[in-house]
């Protein structure tokens, strides 16, 4: 059966939930970008764990792109980030969850066709997700617009 297009943009925006975990994880544990994929798309994607949570289906491949792209543009990724973080803070001292939450969207921006907003968007979705009640989804939004307006300044 063919996805709905909500179901579709659901199944994107689960893909970039699970590339900024994938980035995560390849940093946090040392693991190859194939590695990473597999696990990911075999024990997570649609699947439910040992205490019944179900993860959502996910795009598979937006979820590959984002993490090849991210990965294969990492250093371009990482100086735009830097140049749209205040002085004196590098990127070396983020948090590793939004450092790969940068590098995962710096990649849709780089590489992708979705309108930079749309990617602006889904990644402060994303950052909620991963802090609820702090601060950092507003630090996500405006350090993504910087990147965004520099990646694809013709969107603007």
């Amino acid at each position: 059966m063919t996805p709905s297009g909500n179901q579709k943009r659901r199944m994107r925006s689960a893909a970039r939930l699970y590339a900024v975990q994938a980035l995560f994880q390849m940093e946090a544990a040392s693991q190859s970008v194939d590695a990473v994929i597999l696990e990911f798309e075999t024990h997570r994607f649609g699947a439910t764990d040992d205490e019944g949570f179900e993860w959502e289906e996910g795009d598979v491949d937006t979820f590959r792109a984002l993490t090849r792209e991210a990965l294969n543009n990492q250093a371009r990724i990482d100086q735009m980030t830097h140049r749209a973080l205040v002085a004196k803070w590098p990127i070396a001292r983020i948090d590793p969850t939004l450092r790969a939450l940068f590098r995962a969207a710096g990649a849709e921006f780089v590489t992708g066709e979705t309108p930079p907003r749309v990617v602006i968007t889904e990644f402060v979705d994303v950052a909620k997700a991963f802090f609820p009640d702090g601060k950092e989804p507003r630090f996500v939004n405006a350090v993504l617009d910087h990147m965004a307006r520099e990646a694809r300044p013709e969107a603007f």
